[in-house]
């Protein structure tokens, strides 16, 4: 498939028509100034060896020229071929709580904000790994398979806000369950799973299904997100201000970090704990344990590679701009008409 590398500069087409009304006006305009000077045959006396033939030709040359350029400076490539290519890498799934609780801003700017930041600065330091992602809250579904298109995981974790789930609460068992399914059936590699949550969780097993995970090669690294002193859960439209989730007392609900479940989940997951707050050391901390992870060789095809044609029309565009140059206004042969 044909692509170009500079497509903008295409633009420079449009200067085709516009030369061309330009140098159909001139030749009126001298036709007809010419008219007024005297009949046709004293004229080319005055004016002898112009020649209208020479002088579309000269510019036909230059428009032909311009166009090449045009093609040349865009660079038309072409994928070369599908080369074989093999990586070594981990498969990682980072499972990223949506649930209202995250909405709480007792870390700024928000505890769903600061860890989108957090994974989005992740997926760059894992680059060399199969990724996928998660999504969770009171259920979890596959936002992500596991793939090396960083910049799709990206977009992905940018997009993410708890109007995608409609089940609310933390349902971490489900996100470790979904997680143990969606890797490759095929053993060999090593896998991981990073749970970035406020730890508030709704179900009462998420300890031994992270053990029961673990035991079957998954090691699981946890990232704390908010504080233990906790804050109260936003309502209504975002930008809303002074308006929070409250009971059915009328009480405002408060939403806490519990680090110590964090714990206790990653040290039966085989992994570690973490904390949004610790920032860049935690993502190096997480790199160094995946990094630590068995791992598989994998063939991928790049089509990264592509040939450029742009020669194809610079010499051309050169070879036509010469003759332009060496083709003179006037003719050799006897003087021509007005034009």
């Amino acid at each position: 498939m044909l692509q170009f590398e500079h497509p903008y500069f295409l633009n420079l087409l449009w200067a085709i028509p516009i030369a061309l009304l330009l140098w159909l006006g001139y030749r009126w305009w001298r036709r007809r100034a010419l008219s007024k000077v005297g009949v046709p045959r004293s004229v080319a006396r005055v004016l002898p060896g112009w020649s209208g033939l020479r002088f579309f030709v000269k510019n036909g040359l230059i428009a032909l020229a311009l166009v090449l350029l045009a093609f040349a400076w865009a660079n038309p490539q072409r994928g070369a071929k599908k080369q074989p290519v093999t990586q070594k890498s981990a498969d990682v799934f980072i499972a990223l709580d949506i649930s209202e609780s995250m909405l709480a801003e007792d870390v700024a700017p928000s505890r769903l904000e600061l860890a989108k930041s957090f994974v989005r600065k992740l997926i760059t330091a894992l680059r060399g790994e199969r990724i996928g992602l998660i999504f969770f809250a009171g259920d979890a579904f596959l936002q992500m398979p596991l793939s090396t298109d960083y910049a799709a995981a990206d977009m992905f974790v940018a997009s993410a806000s708890p109007d995608m789930i409609t089940a609310q609460g933390t349902d971490i068992p489900r996100a470790i369950d979904l997680a143990t399914e969606s890797f490759d059936p095929d053993p060999g590699g090593g896998r991981a799973l990073i749970l970035i949550t406020d730890g508030e969780n709704h179900q009462d097993d998420a300890v031994d299904r992270a053990a029961s995970a673990y035991a079957d090669g998954l090691v699981i690294l946890a990232v704390g997100a908010g504080t233990e002193a906790g804050g109260p859960i936003p309502a209504g439209f975002s930008g809303s201000r002074g308006q929070y989730k409250r009971d059915e007392a009328g009480e405002i609900v408060r939403t806490r970090l519990d680090q110590a479940a964090l714990h206790r989940l990653a040290s039966s997951g085989g992994g570690a704990a973490y904390r949004l707050t610790q920032g860049d050391a935690a993502i190096q901390a997480i790199r160094r344990e995946v990094g630590r992870l068995q791992k598989r060789t994998l063939q991928v095809r790049s089509f990264s590679e592509f040939e450029s044609y742009y020669q194809w029309f610079l010499l051309p565009a050169f070879l036509l701009l010469a003759l332009e140059g060496w083709l003179g206004w006037r003719s050799r042969r006897a003087p021509d008409r007005l034009g």
